[in-house]
């Protein structure tokens, strides 16, 4: 009489209980981690506008006021119609070998290829207004702008930004 070997292995319902709790961890993981990358992308932009808050305030500390004059969108086409929907740094872009223009006033420029945010800048006596507005997931489904305002009270420069959409 001959022993039957005993198999080993997964039934097909086990199996397919596998399949689906794979895929609800990836339903709910990858909306996450698309959240996150969104989130590190406009890291860029608060960088970059706090960097521009300092400027206008030494720039006000030695000229008693801002920079007065308009910055168009710089650059002046969306990043997500550049090639791999960054913008490229480039220098003429920011005017900075004029003086009187603000970005040269304000020694504000995109040095690293790959950025995703147009900034724009107006300023008048007394106080300025700079945005930096990206669609960071080129979805053209809507954008983050981050608002920075600046104004002098008794002769201190103050500054502030807000940041609305959520991209």
């Amino acid at each position: 009489m001959m022993k039957r070997k005993q198999q080993a292995g997964f039934t097909l319902i086990e199996l397919m209980i596998v399949v689906a709790i794979i895929g609800i961890l990836a339903a709910v993981a990858i909306p996450a981690f698309l959240e996150y990358m969104n989130s590190g992308k406009g890291s860029e932009g608060d960088i970059a506008i706090n960097h521009l808050e300092k400027n206008a305030k030494a720039y006000y500390t030695k000229a008693a006021d801002f920079p007065q004059g308009n910055e168009a969108a710089t650059p002046g086409t969306a990043c997500c119609g550049q090639a791999g929907k960054v913008c490229k740094a480039v220098p003429a872009d920011w005017n900075l070998g004029t003086a009187g223009h603000p970005w040269a006033d304000l020694k504000f420029e995109m040095t690293d290829d790959g950025f995703r945010f147009q900034y724009d800048y107006t300023g008048v006596a007394g106080g300025y207004t700079a945005h930096a507005i990206a669609d960071l997931d080129c979805d053209g489904g809507g954008k983050t702008t981050i608002t920075s305002t600046g104004s002098s009270s008794s002769g201190s420069p103050k500054t502030s930004h807000a940041t609305t959409g959520n991209d």
